[in-house]
Order: structure tokens, then C-alpha cells, then sequence
């Protein structure tokens, strides 16, 4: 198309950044609708790539691909298949929900707070949107800062300690991609004699099997830190319970799913063989996750805390399936990704909810508020079920293709998983319990009012899409499959090396011999 789609995207939040700049800081509310009309505008503008989008190839579509820095083969190069637009559309989505969820939360420093909110979205759409390893890392690294502000800013009493630690854990990684992207830089350059940063590029170079071990390493512990995969977890429950609920939403919905898009973008597409020797690695550590995040949530007496090692469990799901390498498992991962946004974002919506009511997070501070909120515990009781794959909702669809895919290929691992289904259950099901029935023995919890008009637009959209996935999955599948089916031959050494982008077509390289694909 001629249209430039994905850089008015792209860029559209910046103009509203630079929009609330200009809003002196004492005006909160002209701050906060503005913020608002921004992000419901950026919806409006992202939403035709739903319709737009052909779900019939696996072919990136909506391709831009400008020179940016020729001399070193640097390439402004945007496009989407049909992972990348599904999870780009989610993000849109997600940041009005976003602002509607900090309206009363966010008292201070307003205009920063929603300046910041809004380069963040910048940041995560150039991430699904990259072909071009320098710009992928580039806004890789922008995002990182943004997050950083908003929970030593706006976080909780250990705000500094958790902004730190979330800030050196990712920055290492990132850091240790950068180094990947640029030994590939030069390895092509000794191959072919010209120097690119574009990913169909790197694709289809032939990397010897050394290192290819040493690179998917690299590039394999920068992702594995932002899912993030046990044992290198240990940022993430800080960051969420220091960090204001808009910013845990963002960071659960989004940020996480940043890793494990690296892994199916990159790291695995970049270095096969490499990936299918990690295959088990990687496969027992996800297992793994899931069955330590689900035991430390148990014993969790903080519902934000709960959450947090909620998402090392569900995330656990998601590597698992990706390494599973097969087309269900990995479509179930792709699903879960959403999923896990829609559900575990609604999650920490409903936990800011709580805290704005009676300014705490621990459990035994609740009971009983069902009898007080009935909107809230209907709400409350369909996302908790979402959360753990009840049939009919959205949870179900993603963790079946995902314990079916696996089961072909690891049969025990994907038995020893069904326990973190098991577990999840009984965790979120006594963390509901515990907060909505049983006796109200605090008089506090007698007059808290239940959802506001505010809080409705939050979590219907939500509720919406819990039930839409879960009974009619189909568009969603139909979306993901051809490009996961590419990936799966790239992985499994079939002749498709390589994806090239021109004029809005797709080259497929496959034997040295190019073969058109029209969109």
C-alpha cells in the first residue's frame, strides 16, 4: 500500500507526547482527557489492520523499507505478518484501558507520567513492527526507559530498589543481544562483502555451528531475562508490586511478551540449528517455571505479588510451546501471549481497584466484598477463570493447543505441566475466595462502592475479549497460522531461508533461487 500504515502508528503517540507537553502541569484533568483522546485516536488509526490485513499468506505486509544509514547498511524497514500485527493491535488496545485504569491512581507529576506512557507505546510497537536488527534494538532500548521512570517515580515505598533492578537485568541482556547483532553484522559483511542489519539478511546466512551456540546464547539470555524464564526471574515480582498499576498492566500485558517475541523473531529464526540443540534445554526450564511459579504463588499472602509469579507460571506455557516445535504448540503460544495479556492486564486492573478502595494489596485486609460489590465480583470471578483455562474462555484455547502441540514431541513435560493448570486453579480460586466471601470482619470492608463508570470501560473490553477468543477463535488462528507454519519449516532446516520484502510482495529465497509471493 501506499498509505505509510505502520509509521503513522508507529510515531502517532510522539505527536500526542509533544500535544500534552504543551498542557501546563496544573491542569490534571485537561492532561488526562487529552492523554485519553490520544490513545483512543491511535486505536481508531490501528484498527483497520485487522481488516486490512490478509490472513491467507505468511508474507510480511504493510512493508516500509527506506535507507536510513546506507554506509553501514542500516535500514528503516517495518512490516507485520500475523503474530506481529495481532500483538501490535493488543498494545493499542491496551494503553487507553491504561490511562482510564491511572485516572485516579496517578496523582503527581500527571504530565510526566502520560508523556511517558505515551513514548512507551512508541517503543513496544517498533519492537513487533522491526525487520531491521538495529531498529528492533533501538526501540528495544527506548522502551526500557519510560518503564524505568514510571515505577521509580510512581511506584511504591521500594520504588527506587525495584526501578534499579528491573533497569540492570534488562539492560544486561539488551546488551548482550547488541553484542549478537553486531558479530552477525560483521559475519555477513566476511561472507558476502557488503554490510546489512536487515533480519531477511541474516536470515539466510549460513552461520557455522559454533557460532551459532555462542549468538543464540547471546541473544537467547537477553529474551529469557524479559519473559522472564526461571532462573532469571527475580526482577519481575519486585517491579510489579512497586510499580503503579497502569505501569504492572503495561509490563504484564506487553513488556513480558517482548521475550518471547525475540525468541520467535530472532533468536530461533536466526539460529536454527542452535534452537533445535536448546530444544529440551529450554523446554525443561519452562516446565520448570511453571511449576515454581505456581508453588511460590501459593504461598503469597500479597494478591499483586500472587499475580506476578502467576505470570512466571503462564509464561512458562508460552516457551514451553515454543520449543515444543510444532504448528499447535506454537500457535497456542502465540494465543497465549494475548491471553495472558487480556487476562493477568485485567488482573492487575482489578487489584488497583482494590488498592485505590483501601489502599493495601495484602489479602487478609479483604473479605466479604461481594456483598458489597456485586459488579466488581462478577467481573472479578470471569477474568479469575480466564486465568486459569476454563473451557468457553480465553485461557482454554491457548494452554489446549499448547499441552496438545507439546505432547507429540515431549509427552512427560507436557504431563508434569497440566500440574501448573492444576495449581493455578487452586490458587486463584482461594485468592478469590478469600477476597470476595467469607465474613466481612473489618469495617472498612462494609461501605468499599463497587465499579464506577470509569471501571467499567476499563474491564468490559477485557471481559469482552475473554469471551470472544474463548467460544470463536478462529480469526485469531487464522491469522497466526501461515506465518507460524513458515517459522516451524525454518526451524525444522525445510527450504526457506530466507523472507525479503519488495514493493509490498515477499521474496521467498529457497535454494538460491527467488520466488515471488504476491500479498
Amino acid at each position: 500500500m501506499d498509505f505509510p500504515w505502520l509509521t503513522t502508528i508507529l510515531f502517532f503517540p510522539l505527536l500526542g507526547a509533544a500535544l500534552i507537553a504543551g498542557i501546563p502541569g496544573s491542569r490534571k484533568e485537561a492532561i488526562r482527557q487529552s492523554t485519553l483522546a490520544v490513545t483512543v485516536l491511535h486505536f481508531a488509526i490501528a484498527l483497520p489492520l485487522w481488516w486490512l490485513y490478509e490472513p491467507g499468506g505468511a508474507d510480511f505486509q504493510f512493508v516500509e523499507r527506506v535507507p536510513w544509514v546506507d554506509t553501514f547498511g542500516i535500514e528503516y524497514h517495518l512490516g507485520v505478518d500475523g503474530v506481529s500485527v495481532l500483538l501490535a493491535l493488543f498494545t493499542v488496545l491496551l494503553m487507553p484501558l491504561a490511562v482510564l485504569g491511572s485516572w485516579r491512581y496517578v496523582d503527581r507529576h500527571v504530565k510526566e507520567f502520560h508523556i511517558l506512557m505515551l513514548v512507551l507505546t512508541t517503543g513496544m510497537l517498533g519492537v513487533f513492527f522491526a525487520l531491521d536488527l538495529f531498529v528492533f534494538y533501538v526501540f528495544w532500548e527506548l522502551m526500557l526507559v519510560p518503564m524505568y521512570f514510571i515505577i521509580g517515580i510512581w511506584g511504591g515505598e521500594r520504588r527506587i530498589h525495584a526501578a534499579v533492578k528491573f533497569f540492570l537485568y534488562t539492560f544486561v541482556g539488551g546488551l548482550l543481544m547488541l553484542v549478537g547483532i553486531l558479530a552477525l553484522y560483521f559475519y555477513h559483511e566476511q561472507v558476502t562483502g557488503t554490510f546489512s542489519t536487515a533480519l531477511a539478511d541474516l536470515i539466510a546466512l549460513d552461520v557455522p555451528g559454533d557460532l551459532q551456540t555462542w549468538l543464540f546464547l547471546g541473544f537467547a539470555l537477553a529474551f529469557a531475562i524479559k519473559v522472564p524464564m526461571f532462573p532469571f526471574h527475580t526482577w519481575l515480582p519486585d517491579a510489579h508490586v512497586q510499580a503503579p498499576a497502569a505501569g504492572s498492566v503495561i509490563l504484564a500485558a506487553v513488556l513480558l511478551k517482548m521475550g518471547t517475541y525475540g525468541f520467535y523473531r530472532l533468536a530461533m529464526p536466526l539460529f536454527p540449528e542452535a534452537s533445535r540443540t536448546f530444544l529440551p534445554v529450554i523446554a525443561v526450564l519452562a516446565v520448570i517455571g511453571i511449576l515454581y511459579g505456581a508453588m511460590v504463588a501459593l504461598v503469597q499472602p500479597n494478591m499483586k505479588k500472587l499475580v506476578a509469579y502467576s505470570s512466571v507460571s503462564h509464561l512458562g506455557f508460552v516457551m514451553l510451546g515454543l520449543f515444543a516445535l510444532t504448528t499447535t504448540a506454537i500457535q497456542g503460544s502465540v494465543i497465549q501471549m494475548i491471553n495472558h495479556g487480556i487476562s493477568t492486564g485485567a488482573l492487575f486492573f482489578i487489584c488497583g481497584m482494590l488498592y485505590e478502595r483501601r489502599h493495601t494489596y495484602e489479602i487478609e485486609r479483604f473479605g466479604g466484598l461481594s456483598a458489597t460489590m456485586p459488579a466488581f465480583a462478577t467481573l472479578f470471578m470471569i477474568v479469575t477463570l480466564s486465568s486459569i483455562g476454563l473451557p468457553g474462555l480465553n485461557g482454554f484455547i491457548g494452554e489446549f493447543l499448547i499441552l496438545v502441540g507439546t505432547f507429540g514431541r515431549y509427552p512427560w513435560l507436557a504431563g508434569i505441566a497440566t500440574i501448573g493448570v492444576i495449581l493455578a486453579a487452586y490458587y486463584m480460586l482461594r485468592m478469590f475466595g478469600r477476597v470476595m466471601f467469607g465474613p466481612v470482619d473489618r469495617e472498612e470492608n462494609r461501605e468499599v462502592p463497587d465499579l464506577s463508570v470509569r471501571e467499567w470501560a476499563v474491564l468490559l473490553p477485557l471481559v469482552a475479549l475473554i469471551f470472544w477468543i474463548g467460544v470463536y477463535p478462529r480469526p485469531f488462528l487464522e491469522r497466526t497460522e501461515p506465518s507460524v507454519e513458515r517459522f516451524v519449516e525454518i526451524l525444522e532446516g525445510a527450504p526457506t531461508p530466507a523472507v525479503a520484502e519488495a514493493d509490498g510482495a515477499v521474496i521467498v529465497a529457497a535454494d538460491d533461487e527467488p520466488v515471488e509471493a504476491g500479498r
